[in-house]
């Protein structure tokens, strides 16, 4: 069975600068996966390289079985691809509810799709805050709305970039909780941040990568077992 993506020698540069440099891995349906590497080696690259934003020069991009990389971001967003992205770009001007609603769609005719009523009951602060501005928000809550925003697309694949980044460690495990909560609802995720010892116990596979190419791939009992390579390729 193919995986749900498929990513292979994949290139990209910024202008004259290459990032990636033959990148290649896969995440099956229903999995939890982990992209891990040191600021500046290409994670956030690759995230954009697979949503079309930072188009690759090489290398394809497969998305249940279609190729993607030569489609434009909107067109790939509907496919099923949601992410939340580094420094979580919730909507200021608008409120709690109005950020849930605005990309609110079940394209893909989920049985079980999310909904305002199941994304407030995952995240009961955000239903305290409904009418609440996002500027009004805590950078706690507005990662919270950010994820919740991707959910109510009803994604096949949900990307977060560095979702607990610079957030207090009571609202850290909050969101590791969700997580834990999608993976248990069978929520294929693609996640990059650094707390390997929450990843380990997470996500079911592992790429590593630096400057721009993968150096270990495996799974969780592999990764817990080499703590040198996190001091290596991860500095924790």
């Amino acid at each position: 069975m193919s995986a749900l993506l498929e990513v292979e020698g994949l290139q990209t540069a910024y202008g004259s600068s290459q990032v990636l440099f033959g990148l290649s891995f896969a995440i099956q349906q229903g999995e939890v996966a982990t992209l891990l590497g040191r600021n500046g080696m290409g994670k956030t690259t690759t995230v954009r390289s697979i949503l079309g934003l930072t188009p690759a020069m090489l290398g394809t991009v497969r998305f249940r079985g279609e190729r993607i990389e030569a489609l434009a971001p909107d067109r790939i967003a509907r496919l099923g691809l949601a992410v939340v992205p580094e420094g979580r770009q919730i909507f200021p001007n608008l409120s709690v509810l109005e950020n849930l609603l605005a990309f609110a769609a079940n394209r893909h005719g989920s049985t079980n799709p999310w909904t305002l009523d199941g994304v407030l009951a995952l995240f009961p602060r955000l239903a305290e805050r409904r009418r609440n501005m996002g500027n009004q928000l805590s950078g706690g809550e507005q990662q919270m709305l950010a994820i919740g925003r991707a959910l109510m697309t009803n994604p096949h694949l949900l990307i977060l970039d560095e979702a607990t980044e610079g957030l207090a460690p009571l609202v850290r495990e909050e969101i590791w909780r969700c997580l834990d909560t999608l993976r248990a609802q069978g929520q294929t995720i693609l996640v990059i941040d650094k707390y390997v010892q929450r990843l380990v116990k997470l996500a079911n596979h592992h790429t590593l990568i630096e400057r721009g190419q993968v150096v270990w791939q495996g799974n969780s009992v592999e990764l817990a077992a080499q703590p040198e390579l996190w001091q290596r390729y991860i500095g924790v």
